[in-house]
C-alpha cells in the first residue's frame, strides 16, 4: 500500500487546525444590557486581580523581590485591598502600583499607590463591535496627571491602563461591579 506523503500530512494539519477552533460563546442580551446601563449611569467599581507593570529593566531587577507566583510581568492582587470607582464625573482610587517612577518621588511615601479622588477630565465612551465599551479620561492625583484608558466586556472583565506623567505605565486586568448594586 503506498501512502501519499503531500497529502496525509495536509489532512492531519486540517484535522488540527479544525480541533484548534474557538469556544468562544456570545454574550448574552442580559449582559449587554446590563454593561450598557453600567456605562450609561455611570456609577461602577473596578476590582483589580493583576497587575502588569511595563517591565524595564530596573522591574526586572527587582522581580526576585516579589512573592512567590509573581514575576516582573504580573503581579496577583488577589486578597490586596484595591479599586477604582466612578460616581458620575467623580473618581477615587486606591491602586498598588509596581513599576518604576521617572521623576523623584515625594516625601509622604504615597509612592507605591496610585489615588485620586476628584473629577475626571475628557470622559470619553466609544462601543465596540465586539460589545465592549472604550472609557478614556484624564485623573489627577496629589502630584501627578494619570491618562486612564479602561476597556469593560460584556461578561464584566475589564483592562485598565494608566499613564502617569511622572512614571512608566501599568495594566490591571480587573472585574466590573454594580456599583450601586454592592454598596
Amino acid at each position: 500500500m503506498k501512502i501519499n506523503f503531500p497529502k496525509s500530512v495536509l489532512a492531519i494539519f486540517a484535522v488540527f487546525l479544525m480541533a484548534c477552533g474557538s469556544n468562544k460563546t456570545p454574550a448574552t442580551e442580559a449582559e449587554l444590557d446590563r454593561l450598557a446601563a453600567i456605562v450609561k449611569n455611570k456609577d461602577f467599581k473596578i476590582v483589580s486581580d493583576w497587575a502588569y507593570p511595563t517591565t524595564t529593566m530596573a522591574m526586572q531587577q527587582a522581580a526576585r523581590l516579589l512573592p512567590p507566583g509573581n514575576q516582573g510581568g504580573s503581579v496577583n492582587l488577589i486578597g490586596n485591598s484595591n479599586f477604582l470607582t466612578i460616581s458620575g464625573d467623580s473618581i477615587t482610587s486606591y491602586l498598588p502600583y509596581f513599576g518604576e517612577r521617572q521623576m523623584g518621588g515625594s516625601y509622604g511615601g504615597d509612592d507605591s499607590v496610585i489615588a485620586f479622588k476628584g473629577l475626571m477630565k475628557n470622559y470619553n465612551v466609544t462601543q465596540k463591535k465586539d460589545s465592549s465599551y472604550d472609557i478614556s479620561f484624564e485623573a489627577q492625583s496629589k502630584s501627578e496627571n494619570f491618562q486612564v484608558n479602561i476597556t469593560l466586556f460584556p461578561n464584566l472583565k475589564s483592562e485598565m491602563i494608566l499613564r502617569g506623567n511622572k512614571r512608566t505605565a501599568i495594566r490591571y486586568s480587573s472585574l466590573v461591579q454594580n456599583k450601586t448594586a454592592s454598596d
